[in-house]
This record gives C-alpha cells, sequence and structure tokens, in this order.
C-alpha cells in the first residue's frame, strides 16, 4: 500500500540529498509528499513563526509516515524537532533515514561517520536505517512499517474514543427521565 509521507529534514544543508530519497518513487507524489519546492521555500522562510508551522501542517495533512532524513546538522533543527513533536501528536509513524553519506554537489559529509540523531521522547518507536538507492525495498518495507504502527496508534484512539462516548452515553438520562 502506498503510504503518504511527510519528509522532515535541514532543507538548505540536504536539500541536494533530499532530492535523490524525493526521486526514488518509493513514496506518493511530491506534492503528496510534504516537499516544498525551493520558490515556496523562500517565500515560507520569510513568514513569521506562525504562517510557518500552518504551512508545515498543511503539508502533514493526510500523511501516515514522518520520515526524518538526517543528515549532520539536522538534530540541531528547532523545525524537525517540531515536526517529530507534530507528526507524534499526529499519531504518525516516525522513520529516520541516514543521509549524509549520500552525494551532495558531488561531496558526502565525511566529517561525521553517523550524525547525531534529532531527540524523540522515550517509548516512542523511531527505527533508523542508512539511506541505499541500490536496494529501494528496505526503505519500502520500513515505511510500510511506519504507517502500520501509525494505524495501530490510531485504532487504538478510536476505540479508547468510542469506549468512553458509549460510557458517556450509557449513563446519560433520557429527557423523560429527568
Amino acid at each position: 500500500m502506498a503510504r503518504r509521507v511527510y519528509f522532515a529534514f535541514h532543507y538548505e544543508r540536504d536539500i541536494f540529498r533530499v532530492n535523490v530519497v524525493r526521486n526514488s518513487n518509493v513514496v506518493l507524489g511530491t506534492t503528496d509528499a510534504g516537499f516544498f519546492d525551493k520558490s515556496e521555500y523562500e517565500e515560507v522562510k520569510r513568514k513569521n513563526p506562525q504562517e510557518i508551522a500552518r504551512r508545515l501542517l498543511d503539508k502533514m495533512k493526510g500523511t501516515s509516515v514522518t520520515v526524518v532524513l538526517i543528515g549532520r546538522e539536522t538534530w540541531q533543527r528547532s523545525w524537525v524537532a517540531w515536526e517529530i513533536e507534530q507528526s507524534i501528536a499526529n499519531k504518525n509513524g516516525l522513520l529516520g533515514v541516514y543521509i549524509h553519506h549520500v552525494s551532495s554537489l558531488g561531496q558526502a559529509d565525511p566529517s561525521t561517520p553517523t550524525p547525531p540523531v534529532p531527540a524523540v521522547p522515550r517509548g516512542v518507536l523511531f527505527p533508523i536505517i542508512y539511506w541505499n538507492s541500490r536496494d529501494l525495498s528496505q526503505f519500502a518495507r520500513e515505511v510500510e512499517a511506519a504507517g502500520q504502527r501509525s494505524d495501530s496508534l490510531r485504532a487504538a484512539e478510536r476505540a479508547a474514543f468510542q469506549l468512553m462516548l458509549a460510557a458517556k452515553l450509557g449513563k446519560k438520562k433520557e429527557w423523560w427521565e429527568t
């Protein structure tokens, strides 16, 4: 099943690496996958933080998986931390993908063998893989696994809501009983 995926990453530093993932065609079309093009990004970054947050949330709508593309400096980005927080609140499954070794304009990031990982709260499953353009099936499997985690979280939330609603309705007196 194709999943709608939101991608969190350090735009200025990693966009060329990100485009390698973007062009792999493992997830739904890029307009559905939470990508900003360059002109859209330039416009958004001039906005106030509330407008940036609104635009990011618009991109997250309808996704069930958030893939955090991890370059050398991703862990320091406050917007990436915010995107992870929002993804958890939305019950998206998370997946980390190291991209620091992917060539960007002919160069990889040699100074960091394995970059630090953005913070994720304890108890939140956040598997991390290395991007391998010669084996896209691993990425596809991990995206699907994250999507299944999201499905389970959302089903549990719906079930809890239905139980709460049933309990409230069961205790409610009808208008003629008052």
